[in-house]
């Protein structure tokens, strides 16, 4: 075990992530119809995203990530921005989720029991700078070495911004995550986790087994965590029987309500099981080790919440910083 997450494990047994950011934007009045998604709102509006990341943690998470999902330098170049200030953004995306977290800890009560909670930079898929749904798809035609390119400076000014962990999440084919075993092992920095988004109980989106991925997970040992995220809720139990086959590393569980994301409407469609599924199942993903968990897409500071008080077995004891509005 990572002597990052020992803290958690040893207090409570698990390391309880926030939800959805873009979610979370969205209700409260933010519109984001836009290829940048949650990290437009970053260039315009920064003090919304740390607003959201406040909110999970006064409902109990004890890890954010930051708002960088969707934010590659390719995309922000692709909007105006200059290299220069495409970094600066993705720096920003640390330094404003890290100013949130400070900020809540040195609110807190005099009596709160809680870890210090964690800062992870999220590392989106290439297929979120295609911001055509290909991140539920896995079918971009990018071999090892081109995705190692267009990971590896977004990875290198995140790392410099001073996160305690990196992300690499929603990655839904192996080639992907062959790139980013292999550029983790090649630089220094920040433990990582890398979490894999799933058509089914069995595979990614490429077609690949979870168990095959994981596998090349293991040589890399900035790799403290694997698992799943962004899948539906009802596929999960399956998806963490198999990793647990397949490596001892911690597991991570952070689906989304199971709805289906339309690129082309840029909707979620109805039908999915909402954030009672997350809630009611989380102990289930517990016993079957998965020690990171939390919620993605459609779920929000209620179902981080309730999730929290299932699995811990009480109330977060959170302080609620000043002008902050309960959730």
């Amino acid at each position: 075990m990572h002597p990052i997450l020992r803290p958690f494990l040893a207090h409570q047994g698990v390391v309880v992530l926030d939800g959805g950011l873009a979610t979370e934007l969205e209700a409260r009045g933010e519109t984001l119809d836009d290829p940048l998604w949650s990290a437009a709102v970053m260039l315009d509006r920064p003090e919304r995203i740390g607003e959201v990341h406040r909110a999970y943690l006064v409902a109990g998470a004890d890890c954010i990530l930051t708002a960088s999902y969707q934010a590659s330098l390719e995309g922000l170049e692709r909007r105006g921005l200059t290299t220069h200030e495409a970094e600066s953004v993705l720096r920003r995306s640390v330094e404003i989720a890290t100013a949130a977290r400070d900020e809540f800890w040195a609110a807190r009560p005099a009596e709160n029991s809680r870890v210090h909670p964690l800062v992870a930079a999220s590392v989106g898929p290439y297929g979120a700078f295609l911001a055509d749904g290909s991140e539920y798809r896995g079918d971009y035609d990018l071999d090892v070495d081109a995705l190692i390119e267009f990971h590896r400076r977004r990875l290198e000014v995140l790392v410099e911004a001073g996160p305690d962990l990196v992300a690499c999440e929603t990655i839904p084919s192996f080639t992907e995550a062959r790139a980013l075993v292999e550029l983790l092992g090649a630089e220094t920095g920040p433990p990582a986790w890398l979490s894999f988004s799933c058509r089914d109980g069995v595979a990614l989106w490429d077609g690949t087994p979870l168990t095959r991925a994981l596998e090349e997970c293991e040589p890399a040992d900035r790799i403290v965590a694997v698992g799943v995220n962004c899948t539906a809720p009802e596929h999960v139990a399956s998806l963490l029987r198999a990793a647990r086959s397949a490596t001892d590393l911690p597991l991570v569980a952070y689906p989304n309500s199971g709805e289906s994301w339309d690129p082309r409407a840029k909707r979620w469609l109805p039908g999915g099981s909402g954030g009672d599924a997350l809630v009611d199942r989380c102990e289930l993903w517990r016993d079957l080790g998965a020690r990171l968990i939390g919620g993605c897409c459609r779920t929000g500071p209620a179902e981080i919440e309730r999730l929290r008080a299932r699995l811990l077995g009480g109330p977060s004891q959170v302080a609620l910083p000043s002008g902050e509005r309960s959730v």
